[in-house]
């Protein structure tokens, strides 16, 4: 179809660093002292839900139990 006949300039990728800005950036912000301790209770209620779910979890997960079939409830237990 068409064709360019001047050649794409893919110099500038080899010399970006010419163009690179001598301008640093301002320095961040530091965290106060309530967003440091706010983004710690976050990050330990975080961990308390996944830890309470373990405790939770690990008894329904266990192979050990009798199965709900074989258990008798206390109505069938009065004679």
């Amino acid at each position: 179809m068409f064709r360019r006949r001047e050649p794409v300039p893919f110099a500038f990728v080899a010399e970006a660093d010419k163009f690179r800005s001598n301008v640093t950036p301002p320095p961040r912000e530091r965290a106060s002292a309530s967003e440091v301790a706010g983004r710690t209770l976050v990050g330990l209620t975080i961990v308390a839900g996944l830890v309470g779910s373990l405790l939770f979890g690990m008894p329904a997960l266990s192979a050990d139990q009798t199965p709900a079939g074989t258990q008798q409830s206390e109505a069938t237990d009065h004679r």
